[in-house]
């Protein structure tokens, strides 16, 4: 495991102490936690998105099947 170093205002620090302790926790395991789900936010972005490409490239549409009109995407009838 990797020690990081950040400088955070002083009262803040105070604060997010207290209230991880009422939490029964540690201001450390909460930016750990944090961290995590900061550092997984872009690959579970990136693997939606690469979801999305696959199922256009795999869609009838693009390949010539099912057509709509614009009354059709409406439901105007």
């Amino acid at each position: 495991m990797t020690n990081l170093t950040i400088s955070v205002d002083e009262d803040i620090v105070r604060r997010a102490r207290i209230r991880a302790l009422e939490q029964g926790t540690s201001v450390n395991a909460v930016l750990r936690e944090m961290l995590a789900a900061y550092a997984g936010a872009k690959s579970e972005q990136a693997a939606a998105a690469a979801d999305l490409v696959a199922m256009s490239v795999a869609s009838k549409s693009r390949r010539g099947g099912k057509t709509w009109t614009r009354d059709d995407l409406h439901e105007r009838r």
